[in-house]
């Protein structure tokens, strides 16, 4: 089939005007101008999508699928309120209300032209909704315990869980990993737990870190709300003797002391507050780096320093972070958010519309290592394909269609999601395995709970 629009954006190669893509089971056969690729292809079928881009899938670096549910329910909070008020939440729902609320997430990531989806999950929910809904990603199984005589514990669960998920997963589109729980949850030793899993396993690693002024304070000064005090094991479940005091260092130093960085694949997620040494690090252990400009910006967490890591080599892409916070799966907007956060917070770099599109693009696809297979339109990558509408837009497109798409589109742009080379959205339709108006009765059942 040849899928045709004015215009295709391959990522690492110039605009194509006119342009068709041949897919051929699930890859990419041809690439070029439609009136080539009709000569050399006269039997294939097309689909144009007109006044459209044809590119890559979205990579979202950071979702929480099965936080879905959550949306708008706590709202108007700064970043610590707010991860407190949705544990408390949290604890309402049950197993199935997860897997529901997951399900509501990857259909909203097919419809906002997101193929592949990168999320941290204790439950697995985030893993058996991508695998129904045919959904690309990377689940990473959270492991964390407070108490140093629970770590053996919490790490045999979470192997036990990781073995049952890669039987369960299709390998083709779904790759397990392991992700230490948030600095403020979790004794240290846990950091080179998983990473000694990890090398072992070879399995990837994520981690939140540095996100916060708040877990800043926690690990150089011990004074924060996610201090001791706070978190008795009556109101919050932890231990009633916490196992540490303060380290007087900055989180991904504290992270570095524990061989957090040491395993070969590993995604750091937020890096908001990191120093010019911290970043220095970062860059000699090949960390990349997951930036969520929304969540940082709308939970007050502050703006991670972009172009320091793009000065630094570093891999980076964008991630949408838990829907509890942004109330959307929406890449598109992400990348407007993202470019004009980064070029109002440091005028002495110039962020491009291009450079934006490749971090939601390729760039995310160099930070999950897995650029030889999605994150742009080459010749024998997957087809992961989406088609968004630009007919809307207010520039002039012949100009510079690529600043088109960054500056006004959304979500709602989006006229077809393809993974695979199977087509799993059309505008306003889905192609799954799953019952959609079913899925969004039952959510709005979960909600009625939340809000009881």
């Amino acid at each position: 089939m040849l899928i045709t629009a004015k215009y295709v954006f391959p990522i690492t190669s110039e605009p194509i005007l006119d342009g068709a893509v041949l897919v051929r089971e699930d890859r990419i056969a041809d690439i070029g101008d439609l009136n080539s690729l009709r000569l050399r292809y006269p039997d294939e079928d097309v689909e144009d999508f007109g006044m459209a881009a044809i590119m890559p899938g979205l990579i979202d670096l950071h979702t929480r699928l099965e936080k879905s549910v959550l949306r708008g329910v706590v709202a108007d909070k700064p970043y610590s309120e707010w991860i407190m008020a949705v544990l408390d939440r949290s604890i309402q729902l049950e197993q199935s209300d997860w897997y529901d609320s997951a399900i509501l997430g990857g259909l909203d990531a097919l419809s906002s032209g997101i193929t592949t989806v990168v999320d941290i999950t204790s439950t697995g929910a985030a893993g058996r909704a991508a695998q129904e809904l045919g959904l690309r990603g990377v689940i990473y199984r959270e492991v964390g315990a407070m108490d140093k005589m629970r770590v053996d514990y919490a790490m045999h669960s979470a192997q036990r869980d990781i073995n049952r998920w890669k039987e369960d997963f299709d390998p083709e589109r779904i790759t397990v990993g392991i992700a230490p729980a948030a600095i403020y949850a979790n004794h240290p030793s846990v950091f080179q737990r998983v990473t000694d899993i990890a090398i072992r396993d070879d399995l990837p690693v994520a981690m939140r870190l540095a996100g916060s002024r708040e877990e800043y304070n926690f690990v150089m000064y011990g004074s924060s709300m996610f201090a001791v005090d706070n978190m008795d094991e009556e109101v919050r479940g932890y231990v009633e003797i916490p196992p540490w005091l303060p380290f007087g260092v900055t989180p991904v130093r504290y992270a570095l002391n524990w061989g957090a960085f040491d395993a070969p694949n590993v995604l750091l997620i937020h890096a908001v507050h990191v120093t010019d040494e911290d970043i220095k690090k970062l860059r000699e252990f090949d960390v990349a780096i997951c930036t969520c400009p929304s969540a940082n910006a709308k939970l007050g967490m502050g703006v991670a320093p972009l172009s320091q890591f793009l000065k630094a080599g570093l891999r980076v892409g964008f991630g949408t972070d838990s829907p509890a916070a942004t109330e959307s799966t929406d890449m598109l907007s992400e990348m407007r958010m993202g470019q004009l956060l980064h070029r109002a917070s440091d005028t002495s770099r110039f962020i491009t519309s291009q450079e934006i599109l490749e971090l939601a693009t390729i760039g995310g696809a160099k930070a999950l290592r897995q650029e030889d297979k999605i994150g742009s339109l080459e010749v024998g990558k997957l087809a992961d394909i989406i088609a968004v509408d630009l007919s809307a837009s207010h520039q002039s497109l012949d100009q510079n269609p690529i600043s088109a798409l960054v500056s006004t589109c959304t979500a709602s742009d989006v006229l077809m999601t393809m993974i695979g080379g199977k087509t799993l959205y059309e505008k306003n339709n889905w192609h799954v395995n799953v019952e959609v108006a079913k899925n969004i009765a039952r959510v709005i059942e979960i909600r009625a709970k939340l809000k009881a």
